[in-house]
């Protein structure tokens, strides 16, 4: 790929308590990145009381401290980037080989946002039934597991994540840039990781998702969608 030098990323990461994973992630994306053109990755951290911190600094990461919640995290970290594109990545996914390249790529064709399409860490065929879904444009099939790119000036133009979510933070943005730009699916997969699901039990959790989904649907906010996760999913 010709390298196009007036268009830089910025990757950000909110992590809390995620020493297990940030390390190999961080690695991943050295390994995996194919251009010169990510200009920095931003650990947004929300209070970590483990190894998160002393991890991203080793991988010389810049890290930006928050208080907790992954929307004012990612909103936090957007204000500190400086790339011309963002790229919101959990700090349990991994994007695949040249992710740096498809998103230049998708950018010059036009596309002002976008994600990758998912696969879970697990052979489960029901979890990969509903990531397989992750191929389809449409807001149901979305979700913050899947990774996100957009130019920094649709993100303020959008006024960023909704602090107001608790949950549902990501959804609930890309159904708004859905609203205001083309949003592209890269074919490429992004591996994230099934712990939630093992650690519960897919089919709570993917019921319980599902019930979140539809909870949405019928119009209830952030705060109602944060007390059926917190009874069902967080404290079970």
């Amino acid at each position: 790929m010709k390298q196009n030098k007036s268009k830089t990323i910025s990757i950000l990461i909110p992590v809390f308590n995620e020493e297990a994973y940030l390390g190999k992630l961080l690695k991943h994306l050295k390994l995996n990145s194919t251009t010169k053109n990510v200009l920095e990755v931003i650990c947004i951290d929300g209070g970590s009381t483990d190894k998160t911190i002393s991890i991203a600094l080793q991988y010389g990461t810049t890290v930006v401290h928050s208080k907790k919640g992954r929307a004012r995290q990612m909103n936090l970290g957007a204000e500190h980037a400086s790339g011309e594109i963002l790229y919101f990545l959990h700090a349990d996914t991994y994007p695949p080989k040249g992710f740096d390249r498809f998103i230049l790529e998708a950018i010059e064709q036009g596309h002002q946002s976008g994600c990758f399409r998912m696969q879970f860490d697990t052979k489960n065929p029901i979890l990969r039934t509903f990531a397989w879904l992750s191929r389809i444009n449409h807001t149901l099939c979305r979700g913050g597991d899947q990774s996100l790119f957009i130019q920094n000036g649709l993100f303020n133009k959008t006024e960023g994540f909704n602090e107001e979510y608790l949950i549902y933070e990501d959804t609930e943005f890309i159904k708004r840039l859905y609203g205001q730009t083309k949003f592209k699916i890269l074919p490429d997969h992004v591996i994230t990781s099934a712990r939630k699901y093992r650690e519960i039990g897919w089919i709570r959790v993917q019921f319980h998702f599902a019930m979140i989904h539809l909870k949405n649907y019928l119009g209830a906010g952030p705060d109602e969608l944060f007390q059926y996760y917190s009874k069902h999913i967080l404290n079970p």
